[in-house]
């Protein structure tokens, strides 16, 4: 059955925030000099690592898993020193900057696309309670006619009860939705245990994720018309 309805993540599907230019020039102060496509594999490769042996710690406030991310970052990119002190000014700048989560350029053009096309497009994200202002800011909340966040259904991802929520609202059925993320421990596991279908962002082609099938990935969200109007035949 062709897929009528398009659920998305938020965080690093639909939107993105600027972690690797602070971390850049934090450690630029400190004599490091790294590439800003070096820096962006090593978050890469640090995100998909915890997604597989840790799922669902990068959902929690930062405090709680930032400390053993830090010290994976830093050994991936051959920092060393005393990570401590260099992990607490991060945590502190972290918090200072209050980094500002942006919609990607390509999103409000391909949302609107995908709605003109007579899709159906929601949200199921594990998020606190700002996701909605976030949303608003960026021009996109009303393009999704269901939006489901974590803290305010008190349900999470990969758990099926968030997903089975956000059926429910929606009246749709599984098996015409599709789910896009960047987390398969959480968005591809937890869409399939209601039955439907799925696509996982990975910006590195395969890499980083070599554990998964290539056929359920795709780059960004852009790559998703083509399959859809394939489905759709």
């Amino acid at each position: 059955m062709a897929v009528g309805f398009i659920w998305f993540d938020l965080g690093y599907t639909l939107l993105y925030n600027e972690r690797e230019k602070l971390f850049n020039q934090l450690i630029t102060d400190r004599g490091y000099r790294r590439s800003e496509g070096q820096i962006e594999l090593a978050f890469h490769v640090v995100d998909k690592r915890f997604m597989r042996e840790y799922p669902g710690l990068l959902g929690t406030p930062a405090k709680k898993f930032m400390p053993r991310y830090f010290a994976q970052l830093c050994e991936y990119l051959e920092i060393d020193g005393d990570l401590t002190s260099f992990l607490n000014q991060w945590l502190k700048a972290w918090e200072e900057n209050r980094l500002e989560w942006l919609a990607y350029p390509f999103v409000p053009g391909l949302l609107k696309e995908l709605r003109s096309r007579g899709f159906r497009l929601g949200v199921i994200s594990n998020w606190d309670p700002g996701a909605r202002d976030i949303l608003v800011r960026r021009g996109i909340l009303e393009f999704f006619e269901t939006t489901i966040i974590s803290s305010e259904v008190g349900a999470v991802k990969p758990n099926r009860e968030i997903f089975e929520i956000a059926l429910e609202k929606a009246s749709v059925k599984a098996e015409d939705c599709l789910y896009v993320g960047d987390n398969y421990y959480d968005d591809a596991v937890g869409a399939s245990s209601v039955g439907m279908g799925y696509r996982i962002i990975n910006r590195f082609g395969t890499f980083g994720v070599e554990e998964l099938d290539s056929s359920i990935l795709i780059r960004d969200v852009t790559e998703l018309l083509p399959y859809l109007e394939k489905e759709r035949r």
